[in-house]
């Protein structure tokens, strides 16, 4: 189960109807037409029954000429009105869905990758796509159809109410139980089924990228039956929920005919009556019983409207949690500029460390000193789990840390953390190879570089001449996590896209782990040779490595 840390921030949907406010005059505007494209059915049935009830009385043709205008008008107009009205309208939600995409997106970038990390992949990726997606429905299938229905159903009532008191009294009830107790009973029916709904799905995502993302190693130990059996159950988890969901919705749809059809009949009970003591014209005796079947269109999608506004609120609140998670860094309210750079090169001094995860009861660094020159190479060498990791997030600016961590002489908690991760960088031992081509997993570093410039940092990582004799050189696809290329071209490809984002200091994290002592050697070799002119920080647990260091820096050591 994810843990993310509570948030006072408002309700939900308050939020969502905020972020709709720059197209609210598109959703008025949605409202009105889709009012329009419902009153036109209720026209349309309204006077076709007049006009036919008329046309039995065999009156002069001219006495029919403005109804049989009017129902072509109203036939014509509602294809009309809700053509516009399905236009507008997803046109202000994917107006807003766009917006709150890219503030979405802009928040997460905002927070650094330390702030996700209490949320697995599939989960998040779950969050990211299918919950933002649903959040649109706020404004498609609850505002808009739930507003339009309420003018429609208030327009109903009157005309009733004109031609028939009683009529319009037994109208109003009608729509009353199909536009408030229908959808209560909806909502109480199928709101437990709607919440799990959204987190099932989220983790059944998760349980699906982690059986393919360790497909090897879950085949190699036997479990793959295991790992799909529990996918196996939380689909039926899943199937189960939506089940109930169906169940709820069928019960609206049930109860909403049985309201319709009363209406009906008590238009017809009163009707009848009224017709034969003269307070009802009889040409508008069908207009009165056949109101209702017109005027329940207004509120036949209010149940549906109530499982989706539990659905966009579950949805809503699942995104929520991910931009409100804790951020890793706080910002400094006035950032400084960067220092200026010293002829010899950019020096990091770090004083008395310490650095905690947000969550986490300890540190997980503490009391660190280390300095960084140019033109050097630091080793901090310690077991795993010793902080050194934590260092380089530090460093980064994706961790908040306490003590001091200068670079130039300026505390990196008063720089902008975007500018300082222009001049600190890192080379990770775990760096994504996208699928893609080797050209586009290196120019991830700077979009403008040309194929030269790529090939130049390619032969400095000594990996420049096996891309040239591939046959699409530097458009050679990659494969999914780099699967189509050994482990120590991974690196040199990481370490390459390092060089073109051309940092100042360069963070290399356990560059030989997982490789075979012949390629270690020989990547150390290169390591060496790119760091002049660098501040580097080489960050191992293997002494091997650390031997070629400038100096070293024991972390997590106790002395004897």
């Amino acid at each position: 189960m994810t843990a993310v840390a509570a948030s006072p921030a408002p309700h939900p949907v308050r939020r969502l109807l905020a972020l709709s406010r720059p197209v609210s005059g598109r959703l008025l505007l949605a409202v009105v037409l889709g009012a329009l494209a419902v009153g036109c059915s209720v026209g349309l049935l309204a006077t076709s029954a007049w006009l036919i009830s008329r046309a039995s009385q065999q009156p002069p043709v001219l006495y029919l000429q403005v109804a049989i205008v009017s129902v072509r008008a109203f036939g014509l107009g509602r294809a009309v009105f809700r053509y516009a009205e399905r236009l507008v309208s997803h046109d202000a939600a994917f107006r807003t869905l766009t917006d709150m995409r890219v503030s979405f997106y802009d928040k997460l970038a905002a927070n650094g990758p330390v702030a996700l990390r209490p949320f697995r992949r599939g989960d998040l990726l779950s969050r990211l796509v299918g919950d933002v997606d649903a959040v649109q429905d706020l404004s498609l299938r609850v505002l808009v159809p739930t507003l339009s229905g309420l003018l429609v159903g208030a327009g109903s009532v009157a005309l009733a109410v004109w031609l028939l008191p009683s009529a319009g009294a037994i109208l109003a009830a009608a729509l009353v139980v199909g536009g408030a107790l229908v959808p209560w009973i909806t909502m109480r029916a199928g709101a437990r089924a709607v919440r799990r709904i959204g987190p099932v799905q989220g983790q059944m995502s998760a349980e699906v990228v982690d059986l393919f993302a360790g497909a090897a190693d879950i085949a190699s130990c036997s479990a793959t039956g295991r790992m799909v059996d529990r996918i196996r159950r939380t689909d039926d988890e899943l199937t189960a929920a939506q089940s109930s969901s169906a169940g709820a919705a069928g019960i609206a749809a049930a109860l909403g005919a049985a309201a319709q059809g009363a209406a009906v009949i008590g238009a017809v009970l009163v009707a009848v009556p009224a017709v034969r003591s003269g307070q009802l014209a009889g040409v508008n005796l069908a207009v009165v019983v056949l109101l209702p079947l017109a005027a329940y269109e207004s509120v036949a999608n209010f149940p549906a409207a109530a499982l989706a506004l539990l659905r966009v609120r579950t949805a809503a609140r699942r995104v929520f949690e991910v931009v409100d998670a804790a951020p890793a860094v706080t910002e400094a309210d006035e950032p400084r500029p960067l220092p200026r750079a010293q002829p010899a090169g950019r020096t990091v001094a770090v004083t008395n460390l310490s650095a905690r995860y947000p969550g986490a009861d300890a540190d997980a660094l503490s009391g660190l000193d280390l300095r960084i020159e140019p033109d050097s190479t630091t080793a901090l060498v310690g077991p795993s789990g010793s902080g050194k990791s934590t260092v380089a997030a530090a460093l980064e600016r994706f961790l908040d840390y306490d003590g001091c961590l200068r670079l130039d002489g300026a505390e990196l908690r008063t720089l902008n953390s975007d500018d300082v991760r222009t001049v600190i960088g890192m080379c990770a031992q775990d760096a994504h190879v996208f699928d893609t081509s080797i050209g586009e997993n290196v120019r991830l570093a700077r979009r403008s570089a040309d194929d030269e410039e790529l090939l130049a940092v390619l032969d400095t990582a000594q990996l420049g001449q096996w891309v040239r004799a591939q046959p699409d050189g530097l458009d050679t696809p990659v494969g999914a996590h780099g699967a189509a290329l050994s482990g120590g071209q991974r690196q040199r490809l990481a370490l390459a896209r390092a060089l073109l984002a051309d940092f100042q200091v360069l963070i290399l994290d356990e560059p030989t782990e997982h490789l075979d002592p012949t390629t270690a050697r020989a990547l150390m070799a290169d390591v060496a040779a790119v760091s002049r002119g660098r501040a580097t920080l080489l960050i191992t647990h293997n002494p091997r490595d650390a031997a070629s260091a400038d100096r070293t820096v024991q972390i997590g050591v106790t002395a004897p």
